[in-house]
């Protein structure tokens, strides 16, 4: 069962929207995990440190919500990253969420909009136009990219 880290500002909306767009792409997204039904969500978004998880569960709505595991720890608190991790915060966070949840040899894909979050040449970073977030043409190959990792 594939793990997916989820960012929201260039993913779920535009980057640096207005707030009325907030969420605008998360239609999208929900078209995405009911094309692949066996997939576990863990909030990566730095919208994490600033409200609770119970109210990101509301505003992701009842069918993204029911895939929610958990958020990822943040990256000053990790302890024992590893060497190739350094500077890499997003993947490191990923990384430390697997471990702590004993999943490391689980199949998982980061969508998120910025690349320098992750490892150049990341296998597991499936990027989106911060300018736009996920659209419908990404999302098809989202789907194609989860379906091969099942």
């Amino acid at each position: 069962m594939p793990i997916v880290f989820l960012d929201f500002d260039g993913v779920l909306h535009p980057e640096h929207c207005h707030e009325s767009k907030h969420f605008s792409c998360l239609p999208v997204f929900e078209s995405v995990l009911s094309q692949v039904p066996d997939c576990k969500l863990v909030i990566a978004s730095t919208w994490r440190l600033q409200i609770p998880v119970e109210r990101l569960r509301e505003k992701l709505g009842p069918s993204v919500a029911a895939k929610l595991v958990g958020v990822t720890p943040q990256y000053c608190y990790l302890r024992d990253v590893p060497p190739t991790l350094v500077g890499y915060e997003r993947e490191a966070e990923c990384h430390a969420w697997r471990r702590a949840n004993q999943v490391l040899n689980e199949p998982w894909l980061a969508v998120d909009d910025r690349s320098w979050l992750y490892r150049p040449f990341c296998k597991s970073l499936f990027l989106t136009n911060s300018r736009t977030g996920l659209c419908t043409t990404s999302a098809e190959r989202l789907v194609a990219r989860l379906l091969k990792i099942l």
